[in-house]
């Protein structure tokens, strides 16, 4: 099945938005842009409904109006990493878990590390927000987008880090 994509500017850095044409498939960020583009065998830029979609509810998320997404996706992970995936859609806006609370949401407590690891291989940043969790200390921790684009987004979902 063919691929597309766009780029669109957030305050966090450039994003690629990559979509078939049912389901969106992936938001990278752009220091990770190269690698993913070389994974996949062919991919064409166009900007489909889907895409202009996706891109007008990133852009209001950025703005402070949108707090959820509803955007059809593929996941194409192992059963584990998609619960893991599936599981930050229900951390509430504004709000943060730990690697912890996460393991045992998916019903893998002990999975705390294999949680982690799983989280920077989200392929749909921010609408799936792997940065609303943190470490257990109350830390942050690891983000695909680096530490500046959690604590960010954070921010800009209200979150008060100690």
């Amino acid at each position: 099945m063919s691929l597309y994509f766009q780029k669109i500017k957030t305050p966090i850095g450039k994003l690629y938005v990559v979509s078939n044409v049912k389901n969106l498939q992936a938001i990278i960020f752009e220091q990770h842009w190269f690698k993913f583009k070389q994974d996949i065998s062919k991919m064409q830029k166009l900007e489909t409904p889907l895409i202009k979609k996706a891109m007008k509810q990133l852009t209001e998320y950025f703005q402070g109006k949108r707090r959820t997404f509803d955007i059809p996706y593929d996941l194409n992970g192992t059963d584990f990493q998609n619960r893991t995936w599936e599981s930050l859609a229900k951390i509430p806006y504004g709000e943060t878990r730990s690697y912890k609370d996460q393991a045992k949401l998916v019903k893998s407590p002990k999975a705390v590390r294999a949680v982690g690891r799983t989280n920077g291989l989200n392929p749909l940043c921010i609408i799936l927000p792997c940065h609303r969790v943190i470490g257990s200390n109350n830390n942050l921790t690891g983000y695909a987008g680096g530490l500046k684009a959690k604590r960010f987004l954070l921010k800009l979902e209200g979150v008060t880090l100690s």
